[in-house]
């Protein structure tokens, strides 16, 4: 291997939120941020940045939009326009901006449950309702249920937010399904903001991401696709993401929105989220295989434990973990107790799950199935 994923960096004395979360006891696994050294790409691209030594107001980086258009059409055979891009400081604000962008008080969005939390936080925070799709297990992924809310419809529905991959679940979408998703929009009307940070995180073989943008005409001319490099690279903390935003009275609503309140993406995180996309590809293509062998050995061991269960998730290096049959009132507390920070299954709409972030050193995992082990057989 090129790039040494088993290097141990002590984080404990940074400034990470993950791992100035809890005392030194507990094993940190809970917010979507790996424990390894981004790319040299990027290290190399920001030293020379830096070394220029001047860093006032930067404008669209024309390097950055010509990479985003080239991997869209070389990875996806989507044609996009210079002009559909929208630089964003983050992938939350995407979702912030496209439910006050796109829906008044009055009129609901729609998200799936369970979700990555800003999806609900974004409508409560704007004073809109959400209506909520179930997810459901079907042949070991999780699946939208859109059948479940059509007779909940009242014709106020106005925003679609679809995450693809999911997150929590990590379920890679097939066209069939998309497709579906699509319809139901249709349907009902519905504009369509679709996450998809995720999508360069492919675990499972034949597993294939599609942009929801590019299943139609129709389909890209309602959507808003939010991407960025920050999971696949691990430089969630410099906060480069964009928007792609098709069609022009879509796009100018978002920025309407956007003014004087989001501002524009810092010079490094620009040249990070270049140097990730142009030349990161190598590195990503190694990351793969070790994720894939961290998933795999934490499928295995906590499905043989008791009390747990938990699906292969297809994409990301997120563990959706059902806790319910622990007799525990509150798996998250339960665990922490045990040395370990997961995430609360409740801030995602399932009190009985954590979710486990897997992106780190076999080491750091195997420890943490250790006491997994321990906590559960201690109390089944």
């Amino acid at each position: 291997m090129a790039f040494n994923f088993d290097e141990g960096i002590d984080r404990r004395h940074s400034d990470s939120s993950k791992w100035n979360k809890f005392g030194d006891d507990v094993l940190p696994m809970w917010v979507a941020d790996m424990d390894f050294r981004s790319p040299p790409c990027i290290l190399e691209a920001l030293h020379q940045r830096v070394d220029h030594g001047v860093f006032g107001y930067g404008i669209r980086p024309q390097e950055l939009v010509d990479v985003v258009v080239e991997r869209m059409a070389s990875r996806y055979q989507w044609q996009i326009k210079p002009e559909w891009i929208v630089f964003l400081p983050g992938i939350v604000a995407g979702l912030n901006l496209s439910v006050r962008a796109f829906t008044t008080p009055e009129e609901t969005t729609i998200a799936p449950t369970p979700i990555y939390p800003p999806f609900r936080k974004s409508s409560a925070f704007a004073g809109r309702p959400q209506l909520n799709v179930p997810l459901r297990l079907e042949n070991s992924r999780w699946v939208l249920d859109l059948q479940a809310v059509e007779s909940q419809l009242t014709g106020k529905e106005k925003l679609l937010m679809l995450c693809n991959p999911q997150n929590p679940g990590g379920t890679v979408y097939t066209r069939e399904e998309l497709e579906q998703q699509l319809a139901f929009a249709q349907r009902h009307d519905m504009i369509v903001c679709s996450d998809e940070i995720h999508c360069d995180l492919l675990l499972e073989p034949g597993a294939k991401h599609i942009p929801f943008a590019t299943l139609s005409a129709d389909a890209q001319q309602r959507s808003i696709t939010l991407l960025s490099p920050s999971k696949t690279f691990n430089i969630a903390g410099l906060g480069a993401s964009l928007a792609i935003i098709p069609d022009a009275q879509l796009r100018k609503q978002f920025n309407t929105v956007r003014d004087g309140i989001v501002p524009s993406v810092d010079v490094l995180a620009l040249t990070a989220a270049a140097a990730a996309w142009r030349d990161g590809e190598p590195w990503l293509q190694e990351l793969l295989p070790y994720l894939r062998h961290n998933r795999d050995t934490l499928v295995s061991a906590v499905n043989a434990m008791p009390g747990l269960k938990m699906t292969s998730p297809q994409a990301t290096y997120l563990g959706w973990v059902d806790a319910s049959a622990l007799p525990v009132e509150n798996p998250t507390l339960f665990f922490q107790k045990a040395g370990l920070g997961f995430s609360p299954g409740a801030d995602f709409g399932e009190a009985k799950f954590v979710r486990i972030n897997f992106g780190c050193t076999s080491a750091t995992l195997e420890e943490a199935i250790k006491r997994m082990d321990a906590a559960v057989r201690k109390v089944l």
